[in-house]
C-alpha cells in the first residue's frame, strides 16, 4: 500500500471487505452489474494519515446523479448558517473573492449573497450544481484540480477565502488539491475546511464513516504535518458535531499569522489518546470487530423472536455498516428516506428496497435501525410520535 501524499509504503492494517459505491443507490435490472471494491485502510507513520488503499473513480461516486443534497437537512442549513456568520466574524477583512469547493447545491455559499463579494462554488456533480445555478449561485460544474483552477486566471493569487466541508477527504490527488489552492490564495488568504474528525470515530467507534469518499480520515496531526509540505501552517481548529463529529481547519501561507493555542492543545490530546500513531488504529479495528459481533448478535435475536426492522435513513454510511456486518434484504425489510432520487431504488450491494418515510410510518416495524444517527436530533423530533411505538437501534449507543 503506497501513502497518497508520500509515495512511500505504508501498510494496511485493516479492511471491511468488497465494498459497492456507498452512494450508489440502484435499481434492480442492474444489480448484476454492480461495482465492488475491496476497501482496506492503512495508516502513514509519517504524516499520521488515515487513508483508502482503493477506492472507484471519482466519477462513479460524483455525477449527474449524485443523491444527497445538503438543503434537505435543517440541521445542515443551520450549521452552514453558523459556518458562514463565523467565516465573516473572524476572517472577512476586505474579502472580495471568495470560492467553496464541493459547494454542492449552494446552501453554503447563499450566506455570501448579501456581501457583494465574487463568490464562486466549484461542485463536481451536476445535479446539484444545477439546483445551486437556480438558487443563484454561481457554480462551476467540474472537479477541483490544478488544471481546473489554473483557467481562473482571474483569481491567481488574488482569492481571500476558500472554503469546504466534508469535501477534501473525497480528494484523491491532495498533493493536486493544495498546488490548486496555492495557485489561488491571495498572500494573506487562508483556507477553512471541515472535515469527519478522525478522533471522533476513533472514540465512538464509528466506522460508518470509512467509505469510498472518505479517501482520508484527517486528525489536527495529519492536516498540520500535510499542510508543512507545501509551505502551509495550520493556524487554528475547532471541534464540530456534524457528522457525528468534525474538525474545523484553518490553514495559511507559512508564518502569514499566528498559530492559535487550540493547535497544540489537539496536537497534545491526539498524542495522548493515539490518534496520531498506529496504536490507536489497531486498537479501533479490535473495536470495530466487537461492534460487529454484537449488532450480528442483536438482529439475529430480533429477527428469530419473529419480530421485525426496518432502517431509517439510507445513508452513504449505511452502506458501509450493511455490507461490513453482511446485514441484507434477509434482516432488514426496507429502508426509508426523504431523497426522491432514492426511494424505488436498492441499497448498494445488499439491494434492502427503498421506500418513503410515509410508507414508514404506515407500515411501522418493531425495531427501526438509525443509519442517519448523526442526524438523530432533527430526525426524533420530526418522528416524535412514533418514538415510543418501535424500538430504535443502532451499530453505536444513540
Amino acid at each position: 500500500m503506497i501513502c497518497k501524499i508520500t509515495g512511500k509504503k505504508i501498510t494496511p492494517f485493516m479492511t471491511f471487505g468488497k465494498m459497492p459505491v456507498a452512494n450508489g443507490f440502484i435499481k434492480k435490472k442492474d444489480f448484476k452489474k454492480e461495482f465492488f471494491f475491496e476497501m482496506e485502510v492503512g495508516f502513514s507513520k509519517e504524516l499520521s494519515l488515515f487513508q483508502l488503499n482503493d477506492h472507484p473513480k471519482p466519477t462513479l461516486m460524483f455525477n449527474r446523479n449524485y443523491p444527497f443534497f445538503t438543503g434537505s437537512s435543517k440541521g445542515m442549513i443551520e450549521h452552514f448558517r453558523q459556518y458562514a456568520r463565523w467565516v465573516k466574524k473572524n476572517y472577512f477583512k476586505n474579502v472580495k473573492n471568495l470560492i467553496e469547493i464541493g459547494s454542492n447545491d449552494g446552501t453554503f455559499l447563499k450566506n455570501f449573497n448579501k456581501n457583494k463579494i465574487n463568490n464562486i462554488g466549484i461542485e463536481p456533480s451536476k445535479n446539484v450544481a444545477n439546483i445551486a445555478r437556480k438558487n443563484g449561485i454561481k457554480t462551476i460544474n467540474q472537479f477541483f484540480t490544478y488544471k481546473n483552477a489554473s483557467k481562473l486566471k482571474k483569481l491567481k493569487n488574488n482569492t481571500d477565502i476558500i472554503c469546504a466541508a466534508n469535501a477534501i477527504c473525497h480528494v484523491p490527488n491532495l498533493k493536486d488539491l493544495i498546488k490548486g489552492i496555492d495557485f489561488l490564495l491571495g498572500k494573506e488568504g487562508i483556507f477553512i475546511f471541515e472535515e469527519p474528525y478522525l478522533g471522533s470515530m476513533f472514540k465512538k467507534v464509528s466506522y460508518d464513516q470509512i467509505y469510498d469518499e472518505h479517501i482520508f480520515m484527517f486528525s489536527v496531526s495529519a492536516i498540520k504535518k500535510t499542510f508543512k509540505l507545501f509551505d502551509f501552517d495550520l493556524i487554528d481548529v475547532l471541534p464540530q458535531t456534524t457528522h457525528g463529529g468534525s474538525m474545523r481547519y484553518v490553514v495559511a501561507r507559512r508564518n502569514s499569522y499566528k498559530i492559535k493555542n487550540n493547535v497544540q492543545k489537539y496536537l497534545k490530546y491526539e498524542k495522548n489518546n493515539n490518534i496520531d500513531n498506529i496504536k490507536g488504529c489497531l486498537k479501533f479495528k479490535k473495536k470495530c470487530e466487537a461492534s460487529k459481533k454484537k449488532l450480528n448478535h442483536k438482529i439475529t435475536k430480533i429477527k428469530k423472536t419473529g419480530k421485525n426492522i426496518a432502517g431509517y435513513a439510507a445513508t452513504s454510511k449505511s452502506t458501509t455498516i450493511l455490507n461490513y456486518c453482511n446485514i441484507n434484504y434477509k434482516h432488514i425489510d426496507f429502508i426509508c428516506d426523504t431523497t426522491q432520487e432514492k426511494i424505488g431504488k436498492y441499497t448498494p450491494g445488499t439491494h434492502i428496497p427503498i421506500v418513503s418515510v410515509d410508507y414508514f410510518r404506515k407500515n411501522l416495524p418493531s425495531h427501526t435501525f438509525l443509519f442517519a444517527w448523526n442526524h438523530k436530533k432533527e430526525i426524533f423530533k420530526k418522528e416524535k410520535k412514533l418514538l415510543k411505538k418501535t424500538k430504535w437501534i443502532a451499530h453505536i449507543k444513540i
